[in-house]
């Protein structure tokens, strides 16, 4: 289930970037998640695919973030995917429904 439009508007942050990835569908060894770069200036929304392996697609649904915030928002999403094998070890599910991230001035946004 998607995140709805007005939870994640009052996700947008006042300064910095808001790196958010929301599970749409689990597959197994993959997931695929909607994904955005929120920040005061707009929403850039993405359609991710994760693996297991640590693969990561990202594509832009509209207008994409700058590249250094895309940089940022694929790192968190590599992350999740490298973590996903050790979260089935630990007895958790693989992929997480939600993953938050915040990064401000002087942490790459």
């Amino acid at each position: 289930m998607a995140i709805a439009d007005a939870e994640r508007r009052r996700m947008v942050p006042a300064t910095g970037a808001r790196l958010l990835l929301d599970r749409l569908a689990d597959h197994g060894a993959r997931a695929d998640y909607a994904a955005w770069v929120l920040t005061a200036a707009g929403e850039h929304a993405y359609a991710a695919v994760l693996a297991d392996d640590g693969e990561v697609t990202l594509t832009p649904v509209a207008a994409p973030a700058d590249a250094d915030a895309e940089a940022d928002l694929r790192m968190l999403a590599k992350l999740t995917a490298r973590a996903a094998p050790k979260r089935v070890a630990d007895g958790l599910p693989a992929w997480p429904p939600r993953v938050l991230r915040w990064r401000g001035a002087g942490r790459g946004a």
